[in-house]
This record gives structure tokens, C-alpha cells and sequence, in this order.
């Protein structure tokens, strides 16, 4: 079963624009100083249904929220649910909506990987482990300096 740690229905922090963000439960890189440590367990939060995946969507469908944010603990260390959640966002919206996706694995590790489809769908992939002696206050949109940021929405297949 996987979870879904926290909802928050119009951050203007997790990427461009107001959005709403969705944290994923459950990481395994435990990176020292992370920021949501509080999520590290995969039974944190509420379990995922049919009913939760409804009420994001419905917080998606204002004019004024320009897309999602997928945030965690590790969105691909619950990729089916990540999945789910993309796909359902782009059954009801289509690239009306951006998404975006924090990961702690590397953009060349996920494109050779089982969730190489995810990257398919997003718009932006923030990608990297946090790493606390390169955290600086003032970075856009990441933690620490070799986190990199991926605009994916040039290279992107039509939705199917």
C-alpha cells in the first residue's frame, strides 16, 4: 500500500506558478539534513484511493493553479502510485497543466531504469540527493547545489 503524506492545494514554492503539491511517503535514501525526514516512513500519511486521486484533481481544476508538484520522501520509490497519479492529471488535463517531479536519483540512472516511462509525462524533473554541505538558502526550486533542474517539456511525446 502506498501513501500520500501531505497535500498542500496552493504552494507558490514547489515550482512555478501556484500548484498544488502532493508528497509521496517513504524514502530510502535518508539523506542527512533532509527537509522531509518526517516522511521517510512508507506508512506515513493516508493510504492512496480512488478518492484522494479525486480531490487532487479537483484542487487542479481552478484557473489559477497552474500545475502539480510531486514531492516526497521518493516519488520512484513508489513509482506505481507516481504513475497513477501522472496519468490520471493528464487524462483529465492534458499538458494544460505542468508537472513536476522531485527525485533523488539522477536523470541518467531513471532514463536507463524500469521508471524511464515517468519522463514521459512530466514537464520538469528536479533531480539529485540532497546533500547538506552544498545546501545554500537561496537556491530556486532545489536544496542543494547538485540538484539540477530539467525542463522536459520540449522533448516530450504526445500524451497517449
Amino acid at each position: 500500500m502506498s501513501n500520500i503524506a501531505k497535500i498542500m492545494p496552493a504552494s507558490m514554492v514547489d515550482g512555478e506558478g501556484v500548484r498544488v503539491s502532493v508528497y509521496i511517503s517513504g524514502c530510502n535514501f535518508h539523506c542527512p539534513g533532509c527537509y522531509n525526514a518526517s516522511i521517510w516512513d512508507f506508512h506515513k500519511g493516508t493510504p492512496w484511493s480512488e478518492a484522494l486521486k479525486l480531490e487532487i484533481i479537483a484542487l487542479l481544476d481552478h484557473d489559477y493553479i497552474q500545475g502539480l508538484s510531486i514531492l516526497g520522501g521518493e516519488p520512484l520509490q513508489n513509482a506505481e502510485l507516481t504513475h497513477e497519479l501522472i496519468r490520471s492529471v493528464r487524462e483529465h488535463f492534458g499538458h494544460s497543466k505542468d508537472i513536476w517531479l522531485w527525485s533523488g536519483y539522477m536523470i541518467e540512472w531513471i532514463s536507463r531504469s524500469s521508471f524511464a516511462f515517468i519522463l514521459d509525462d512530466i514537464d520538469v524533473l528536479i533531480d539529485g540527493p540532497f546533500v547538506k554541505s552544498l545546501y545554500r538558502h537561496n537556491l530556486k526550486f532545489r536544496g542543494s547545489l547538485n540538484q539540477r533542474i530539467h525542463d522536459l517539456s520540449k522533448k516530450r511525446t504526445p500524451f497517449k
